[in-house]
């Protein structure tokens, strides 16, 4: 039943990561470059003591990123719902802030009696609709149709008609209408007294961020279901089409085996936020970098690196600068079809969903950095055998701001068509820059960040080479001082590889600015002029025959050279 008996929290949050990081290697150089093992370890791992961020960590970084926050939320106490700011609603309809469905200036045509048209609330019209009974899904789609008429025809409800006809069993379709989508219409409802004034928009170019509580994020989270959200379900060169869709109708829509998973995990968060309130904080930080590396001239040596090929992000990167694989709309199809690492962790964590409400498509230069935000669920598979498996109650720690003390970063991969293309020096410069982008935290200190927990970044369907992509993470992190765990997601070989390759390069003392130009010398050499899908000699062959030559004529008499 998708409304099920919530797992326990483990006693210490960070035992079980810190027990995977604790499996060392007795020595770095276990797997010479180019070899593999005779048996492969779970993990492997260049020097140990990895930082993992705690709360003096996050508080840190509060001072930078908060210096004049919109206010959103006035008391704050522990273990207290936080009290909005301020009091009593206040309306704005402009184009800096989000158009609220309770706004005043939220209207639609009606005809009187004399025939005449004149403009009424919308927002009276979502009430009278939803305070109505839901006893079958046809009730629910005509409530939202009812302040949706422009999409009576277009929209499609296939998804949830039979998620409620044909997933459920009578007892949970009955636990469905008399008790949660009741209390999801109260919470949505409640808007105007939760949420007292429009959230500003975070738009490109913006160093900014908004600080809200988990309370009013369940509240539009609700009315993104119940699709009020006025203004965001329109096409190309609207006002919000460079925005991502927040109004859930596309996830009711089609017959997608997908669906039923992805509204079992939604529902279970709607469960657990209306039969307890929760009580902390979440930070949305929209951050956009002007300056960048000259990567040829980076002098800074790499960091340490953590591989395994167990485990996730979510359940073993706690404590850690968590990557999301993101599309440059935050949350990709998390509210459509799509479900691989993004979509995944926006439903698990669905107070990610909100991110979509305020955040402007991202810039090559920009990234999503996000704080605070709660695990709900726990889940089985990926894409196709993704499955809700249960709910899940969250151990991690809270900071002062009673945010958790788990920090996800969003930065999009470029998609490549063809596999040479990744090999262009812009290209790579463009993928550096957007790690980097990602994983630079200026004004803290070294000492004070965790390091990144990430994996295959734009691999998969965006077409990307798993070792380049994890080199150029390693580079980034490395530029902005920080160390690196990688997930390779049970591909023992990559995880072998990745290793190795590290290895070699820190052993030899390699610095960023060398191993990149080692990879603009892959390009010249063996990508430019290539006439086959790809080159005859793959990258890591190549930089391990490119140094060792390079080693070999600086020890010949009178010679000297240089990557």
């Amino acid at each position: 039943m998708w409304a099920p008996t919530v797992s326990p929290a483990p006693s210490d949050p960070a035992g079980a990561p810190l027990q995977l990081l604790r499996r060392l290697l007795p020595t770095p150089g276990a797997f010479p470059a180019g070899r593999s093992a005779s048996s492969t370890p779970r993990t492997l791992t260049c020097n140990s003591g990895f930082h993992r961020t705690r709360q003096a960590a996050f508080q840190g970084g509060r001072d930078r990123t908060e210096a004049a926050p919109p206010r959103l939320v006035d008391l704050l106490r522990a273990g207290e719902v936080p009290k909005p700011f301020p009091t009593h609603f206040k309306d704005l309809w402009d184009n800096k802030h989000v158009k609220m469905p309770c706004s005043e200036q939220n209207l639609y045509p009606v005809e009187d009696e004399n025939g005449e048209r004149t403009a009424g609330s919308r927002w009276e019209l979502i009430q009278t609709s939803l305070l109505n009974k839901f006893t079958r899904p046809q009730n629910l789609k005509d409530a939202i149709l009812k302040y949706n008429v422009a999409y009576s025809k277009k929209w499609d409800f296939t998804a949830l008609i039979d998620f409620w006809e044909k997933v459920l069993e009578e007892a949970e379709a009955q636990h469905l209408y008399q008790s949660i989508l009741p209390d999801m219409v109260k919470i949505a409802l409640c808007l105007p007294n939760i949420c007292t004034q429009p959230i500003p928009l975070l738009k490109q170019k913006m160093n900014h961020s908004i600080t809200m509580s988990q309370e009013q994020i369940s509240s539009l989270l609700a009315n993104a279901f119940f699709c009020t959200f006025p203004r965001r379900n329109a096409k190309m060169k609207s006002e919000y089409s460079s925005y991502p869709d927040i109004n859930f109708n596309r996830l009711f829509e089609g017959r997608s085996s997908r669906k039923p998973e992805k509204l079992k995990t939604l529902f279970c968060y709607f469960r657990r936020v209306t039969e307890k309130k929760p009580t902390g904080l979440v930070t949305f930080t929209r951050q956009s970098l002007e300056d960048f590396p000259e990567w040829e001239r980076c002098e800074k040596p790499l960091t340490r690196l953590h591989v395994t090929y167990e485990g996730t992000i979510e359940e073993n990167g706690q404590g850690m600068l968590q990557v999301d694989f993101a599309n440059r709309f935050v949350g990709g199809g998390v509210t459509s079809a799509g479900l691989v690492q993004e979509e995944i962790r926006f439903l698990i964590n669905p107070e990610l969903i909100v991110s979509r409400l305020f955040t402007e498509v991202l810039d090559h230069n920009e990234c999503l950095i996000i704080t605070g935000t709660e695990q709900y669920s726990e889940y089985t598979g990926y894409a196709e055998t993704y499955r809700w498996a249960r709910s899940h109650e969250d151990g991690s720690e809270r900071d002062d701001w009673q945010r958790r003390c788990t920090e996800i970063v969003a930065i999009d991969a470029l998609h490549f068509r063809r596999y040479l293309d990744q090999f262009v020096p812009e290209k790579m410069r463009r993928e550096l820059n957007k790690a980097y982008c990602g994983f630079l935290r200026p004004g803290i200190s070294s000492e004070n960040l965790s390091a990144v927990a990430t994996g295959n970044w734009g691999c998969g369907a965006f077409g990307g080479d798993a070792r380049l992509k994890a080199l150029i993470q390693i580079l980034a992190a490395a530029a902005a001082e920080r160390d690196v765990v990688y997930f390779t997601f049970g591909d023992s070989e990559l995880m072998r590889d990745i290793y190795s390759m590290h290895t070699f390069l820190t052993e030899r003392k390699l610095t960023v600015g060398e191993v990149y130009k080692l990879l603009l010398r892959y390009y010249n050499e063996e990508c430019r002029n290539c006439s086959t899908p790809g080159p005859d000699i793959k990258l890591y062959p190549f930089i391990y025959h490119a140094v060792e030559s390079c080693a070999e004529t600086a020890d010949q008499p009178g010679q000297r050279t240089g990557t």
